[in-house]
């Protein structure tokens, strides 16, 4: 058999390997991100005290995310903007730690001091969760008013770089196929009725994991006359993805930690 070898193809393709890499990810428990990704914010105590600047960084906030007494960051309310960082840098910086996630409300809260990477406590996991869904999980996502970019993120977290399909999870097309909902967006009145419908098509024991600022606390529309999150504040939360939208990698990290604890 005569095979036919097209040397300039074969050279090209090596220029492309060479020049972006491999695209793959081995471990994304390790991996960095680069560019100017914003992460879990370390905030510095100030020597002495300084209620006023601490109060100025609070108003600055668009979204309430920064309270003072201590000074602390919500990262279910935060949209990452680094403006507390460009306003007070001796205080305020952003890393690159994208395990930003919690099984509580309370988990997502950075204080002033915090500079350990943040963990699911296993104590806060119903037990059926790892009990059924270490090895297989199915999940429907619900953009309920979402911008895409939450949405677009849950789609690369599936792409060859991040592979979540390696860990067992995907996203199916069907309520009555999955284990639990992804919510994305802040759940607005024409979309409460079809969130709550997907999710009593899906059958017990299920979870629920919410995606994003938006989903999590409403973010810049938070307050909002055209929202309806009463399903939110109704039903236990398994996991809060933080982040605007949640990075690949969170989204990863966070569900495999929820499920295997890993």
């Amino acid at each position: 058999m005569k095979i036919n070898i097209n040397a300039g193809s074969v050279f090209s393709d090596l220029k492309i390997l060479v020049h972006n890499g491999k695209q793959y990810i081995p471990d994304v428990t390790t991996a960095e991100v680069p560019g100017i990704y914003r992460g879990r914010p370390i905030i510095k105590p100030a020597i002495p005290a300084n209620p006023a600047e601490e109060q100025q960084l609070a108003e600055l906030c668009p979204t309430g995310a920064i309270a003072t007494g201590p000074l602390r960051i919500d990262l279910g309310k935060c949209v990452f903007c680094g403006e507390c960082q460009r306003k007070c840098p001796h205080r305020i910086s952003f890393t690159k730690d994208y395990k930003i996630y919690a099984t509580s409300r309370e988990g997502l809260i950075i204080k002033e001091g915090d500079d350990k990477p943040m963990k699911i406590d296993p104590q806060q996991v119903r037990k059926e969760i790892r009990k059924y869904f270490g090895n297989s999980l199915k999940l429907r996502q619900v953009s309920a008013a979402g911008d895409n970019s939450c949405e677009w993120e849950l789609n690369a977290s599936g792409n060859v770089n991040f592979d979540i399909g390696r860990f067992g999870i995907e996203f199916v097309a069907s309520p009555r196929h999955a284990n639990g909902v992804v919510i994305t967006g802040p759940v607005s009145k024409n979309m409460a009725e079809a969130l709550q419908i997907c999710y009593d098509a899906i059958p017990d024991p299920k979870i629920i994991i919410l995606d994003g600022t938006d989903a999590i606390s409403g973010g810049i529309f938070a307050g909002s006359a055209a929202l309806d999150r009463s399903f939110i504040e109704s039903h236990p939360i398994d996991l809060y993805l933080a982040g605007n939208p949640a990075h690949p990698l969170t989204i990863i990290n966070g569900i495999v930690n929820l499920t295997r604890g890993k």
